[in-house]
Order: structure tokens, then C-alpha cells, then sequence
């Protein structure tokens, strides 16, 4: 009998293909029966390839970089079992020996609710990186599934479309990296092991106090160092929520994409 490859729809999260619709859409992502969808079906992997990305882009969402047929799909996860939530990857071992173990599965290849994820050196090196030491347990730790994305997504234009990448990046290289490099000042400091939610939120009342009195006196460099000084405690306020101040920022720009309003006395007034 021929393999039935399957397009589900989530509504207002993904359209994805799967040939185990039980395991991949309830028993990984946690979806039950009327929360999700099926739209067509057919062992013809070519023609379902092509369809998801046709149905992605008809219902608005992130259209997949590669189409489902061209990838090495290889959900058994070998040695190490690690965790897929709608949030984040868990992988069973603490941060100090996460980077031997990464490597010891080169190859593992995962689904998460925003794409196709490949263990290769470079996602290695970024999962690292990023890396948090799970708050229920220490000898676990996770990363951001929506963040891992972004960085694959740009690797893989970095190697497919290198001149168009270039020329998008000439004035924001890098900059969505800030916020990791601050993560990881942070974390080495013992911010996210002993800080509070509450004192980086008086922090951060203190810093927009900078930039009022900043404004007041006219004072550039003084508004320029009081903005760079809220992000950084916006990001680490955000870390110690287990949040990411890059979900934070989409979310609320998906929000406010969609506003309509008018300005009144300098202020935009959105519309009822």
C-alpha cells in the first residue's frame, strides 16, 4: 500500500504535510481532534509538496523555504530525546554537556511548529549558544523554537540567494544577534540564576527616567544611551518571564500592523 502523505492545517498556526498524522500533529505539537484539520491527501509526495506551498501562501502563513519533498525528512531523533513543544526544543542533558552530545547526533533531523530543523555544525554552534537551563530541572535545557528558525532560515538564504542576502542585510546586518549577544552577557553575570522579574522592571522605570530627562535637556547621546539601556533590560526582563524579546516584539507587531488610526496633539489614536 502506498504511503499517504497528509496536509493538516492548524488554524492561525501552520499548514504542514506529515505521514503520521496521530504522532506528528497530536502526540508532538499536542493538537487533539477539532483543533486542527486535514485539507488533501495523496501518495503523490510531488504533487503534496507543491500544494502545501500553494495552500501556505492562499492562507497567509510562512511559506516553507524548501518543499516538503526535497527534504531529508528523518524524525527519528537516534540517541537523544529531546522535547518539542509549540515554544521550544528540550534536549536531556545540562548545558555543559550539551555541545558534545549535539555532536555526537549530527544529522538528527526535528519538525517544530516554524519549520524543518537539521543538526549540522552551524546549528550546533547557535543552539550553544542559546541555550537556557530548564527552570524545572538543570540537567535539561531548551531553546527557542521561533528564534532557531530565524537562524536557519537565514543560513539557508545565506547559501541559496548569497547577492540578495547581502544586499538586505547591508544596513541590519547582524542586528537581530544583538539581542543574543545580550542573553549571553546576562547569563555569564548570573542575571537569569539569581535575578527577578520585579527588580528588572524598576530597572527599567529608572532608564525610561534617563531618557525623559535626556529629552528634556535635548540631549542625543543621552536618549540614544537611554533607549540601547531599556532594550537590554527589556530583554533580559523578557528572559526572566520565559519569554524572548524577539516573540515579544513579532507579536506585538503583528498587532499593530493591523491598526488603523490618526494622529491627534502628536499622538496616533488608534481607531475604536
Amino acid at each position: 500500500m502506498d504511503k499517504e502523505y497528509i496536509i493538516y492545517h492548524i488554524p492561525g498556526k501552520k499548514i504542514g504535510v506529515t505521514n503520521d498524522l496521530y504522532n506528528r500533529v497530536e502526540r508532538q505539537q499536542g493538537y487533539e481532534v477539532g483543533e486542527y484539520e486535514i485539507l488533501e491527501s495523496s501518495p503523490d509526495i510531488d504533487y503534496i509538496s507543491k500544494r502545501e506551498l500553494e495552500l501556505q501562501k492562499s492562507y497567509g502563513y510562512r511559506v516553507d523555504l524548501k518543499p516538503y519533498n526535497e527534504l531529508s525528512v528523518n524524525l527519528k531523533l537516534k540517541n537523544m530525546k529531546i522535547n518539542i513543544t509549540e515554544q521550544t526544543t528540550t534536549f536531556p542533558c545540562p548545558l555543559n554537556k550539551l555541545k558534545g552530545r549535539l555532536h555526537d547526533n549530527l544529522e538528527m533531523e526535528w519538525e517544530t511548529e516554524h519549520g524543518h530543523c537539521y543538526l549540522d555544525p552551524g546549528l550546533i554552534k547557535w543552539i550553544v549558544a542559546n541555550a537556557k537551563t530548564s527552570m524545572f530541572n538543570n540537567d535539561r535545557c531548551y531553546v527557542y523554537n521561533k528564534a532557531m528558525s530565524k537562524f536557519i532560515e537565514k543560513e539557508y538564504r545565506k547559501e541559496v540567494e548569497p547577492e540578495l542576502f547581502e544586499e538586505e542585510c547591508d544596513d541590519c546586518e547582524d542586528v537581530v544577534f544583538y539581542f543574543d549577544m545580550i542573553r549571553e552577557w546576562a547569563d555569564k553575570r548570573g542575571l537569569y540564576a539569581k535575578g527577578d522579574p520585579k527588580t528588572q522592571y524598576v530597572k527599567l522605570m529608572e532608564e525610561a527616567g534617563e531618557v525623559g530627562r535626556a529629552i528634556l535637556k535635548d540631549d542625543t547621546d543621552g536618549i540614544k544611551d537611554g533607549i540601547g539601556d531599556m532594550v537590554v533590560v527589556l530583554t533580559n526582563l523578557a528572559e526572566l518571564c520565559d519569554l524572548s524579546i524577539e516573540e515579544c516584539v513579532e507579536e506585538a507587531y503583528e498587532v499593530i500592523s493591523k491598526r488603523a488610526g490618526k494622529m491627534v496633539n502628536g499622538t496616533f489614536v488608534k481607531n475604536e
